[in-house]
């Protein structure tokens, strides 16, 4: 990078509170890629059925990214979109299926599917919603206390 693209750089990651991190995210294919260069919100773990579909998996984990903080550098064309109830339309990537928002049209804000980031953005977490209506065969109490493994079980 130039030297004057990264002076750049270093300054549109200044905050007033000191230097914010640069989080940048993917699809499975790598087709599609991203910069968060926003606010984004604590962790929020969702367990609707839509979610669950969705994502095929017991839950969804999202956080809240302001409509200007997400920047595509790569592959915005290879968003496709689902309307997956009036109003909210659920974006992913064309080529591989990896979710990567989703945003409803009266929000002022993206709901980034953070299974895309590509490193550990950092965030609070926050809570699990619709414990209502998360999978039958999922125990949130008991799954904290599985056998662990870094890789494959043994």
């Amino acid at each position: 990078m130039a030297m004057e693209g990264y002076q750049e750089l270093e300054t549109l990651m200044q905050q007033d509170k000191g230097e914010c991190k640069m989080i940048s995210g993917s699809c499975l294919c790598g087709g599609v890629k991203y910069d968060i260069t926003g606010e984004i919100g604590a962790i929020v773990h969702c367990h609707c059925p839509t979610c669950r579909k969705t994502h095929a998996t017991a839950f969804s984990s999202v956080a809240n990214v302001t409509l200007d903080g997400l920047t595509f550098t790569q592959g915005q064309g290879l968003l496709k979109h689902f309307e997956s109830s009036s109003g909210k339309k659920r974006y992913f990537c064309s080529h591989c299926g990896s979710h990567i928002y989703a945003k409803r049209d009266d929000q002022d804000h993206f709901k980034l599917r953070l299974g895309t980031l590509d490193g550990d953005p950092q965030l609070e977490q926050g809570h699990h919603i619709w414990l209502s209506e998360k999978a039958p065969w999922y125990d949130i109490d008991e799954v904290c206390q599985l056998p662990r493994f870094e890789t494959w079980a043994e």
